[in-house]
């Protein structure tokens, strides 16, 4: 295989957190010497994440064997996991603004029959099927029941018409049966919601999320190491 230099679009304070999270959790571990330092496995994991790299072009260029790139790589998501959001936590931050905006998004995933796609909340809400409605979802993790509970108003799409609590729908119905105002609100309501899907394009920069090729399993673990890392980027 060859073997080249190749760059990552991150800021080095992304490789600076995760190596003190690699780092801390090798002294709480007490863990005997490895091959890679902590700095390196680091580098490792975000070109995983961030490049889609796989462990056999991870394997060629940080010398490792494909074994122990898997082994780095599933450290670091875990490590990452345990430090995402909580649907509490998530929620008391969104108590200090003026609204939050729900909508999910499909994730395909080579592992499955027909590349069925499966669903991660905004939140990394534990992964379902693609199949799954929207509003089903956010009612299975809880998300319309805790936003109600805080208090906190959400804008949504029509997918989550019925919802009840503090969510709000556009008016339904044929554009030409809409009244003026109606049509007014709509409106506003869509410019409002297009900020969510920013929000998705800037998640699918980590393009390993555009295609996944794991378990399952371990979706929910990978989306939540994602947003952990591009949080601590943005702060």
């Amino acid at each position: 295989m060859l073997v080249y230099p190749a760059g990552a679009d991150l800021s080095a304070s992304a490789l600076r957190f995760l190596a003190r999270e690699l780092t801390a959790r090798r002294l709480a571990q007490g863990a005997r010497w490895r091959r890679l330092a902590a700095g390196r496995q680091a580098l490792l994991v975000l070109a995983h994440l961030r490049c889609g790299h796989t462990y056999a072009q991870l394997s060629a260029g940080f010398g490792v064997g494909t074994t122990t790139a898997y082994r780095y790589i599933a450290e670091a998501v875990d490590v990452l996991a345990a430090l995402a959001p909580t649907l509490a936590e998530a929620v008391r931050t969104a108590s200090g603004k003026a609204f939050v905006i729900l909508d999910g998004t499909l994730l395909p995933i080579d592992r499955i029959a027909a590349d069925r796609p499966f669903y991660s909340g905004k939140r990394a809400s534990p992964a379902l099927p693609g199949s799954v409605h929207d509003i089903k979802a956010a009612r299975t993790h809880g998300i319309i029941g805790a936003l109600a509970g805080a208090g906190v108003e959400c804008w949504a799409d029509k997918g989550y018409r019925g919802a009840g609590g503090t969510v709000r729908v556009p008016y339904w119905g044929r554009w030409e049966t809409l009244s003026p105002g109606q049509r007014a609100v709509n409106c506003s309501h869509a410019k409002i919601r297009a900020l969510v899907e920013q929000a998705m394009a800037t998640l699918k920069t980590w393009r390993l999320v555009r295609k996944l090729r794991c378990s399952t399993s371990r979706i929910t673990s990978l989306v939540q190491a994602v947003l952990t890392l591009h949080l601590a980027c943005s702060n």
